[in-house]
């Protein structure tokens, strides 16, 4: 077989591999963290296993699509180069794709502990007199001119 048929069953066992681990990982040590978000177990499972088709799909997707390579490869070093290009890119991907689901899932998460918070988002200037009791005297400042 040729080198570039060899390379690409490489890049292939090596990509699949890896997003099948990190797909993995990131369910299972994601669950907690997207329980804490959405505060129902149900809800957190069902995004969880939504989260990993997506992820393989996007993921899978970009390997099917950089796997081409359009120059000729000559010998085994090649192929090395060509291929850890190749791997890296798809680490790269994962990362951001990571990185993007976490920052989206913490952003909702705020959100939904804002709207939960029992104390006002700032501290009080003054505090209101009992009602239905005495009324405060107005505040001192210049009379009014007679009439």
């Amino acid at each position: 077989m040729d080198v570039k048929v060899w390379m690409y069953l490489a890049y292939l066992a090596v990509s699949i591999g890896l997003t099948i681990w990190v797909a993995r990982a990131l369910s299972r040590n994601g669950l907690v963290f997207l329980q804490d978000v959405f505060a129902d177990s149900r809800l957190a499972d069902a995004v969880n296993s939504l989260l990993v088709v997506g992820f393989y799909l996007l993921n899978l997707g970009y390997v099917t699509v950089a796997m081409k390579e359009s120059g000729p490869v000559g010998d085994a070093s090649q192929a090395l180069e060509q291929l850890s290009l190749k791997v890296g890119l798809v680490l790269l991907v994962l990362g951001a794709l990571h990185f993007f689901n976490v920052f989206a899932l913490g952003r909702y998460r705020r959100g939904r502990l804002r709207q939960q918070a029992t104390h006002p988002p700032l501290p009080p200037v003054a505090v209101l007199p009992p009602q239905g009791g005495p009324h405060p005297a107005p505040p001192a400042g210049p009379n009014p001119p007679a009439r």
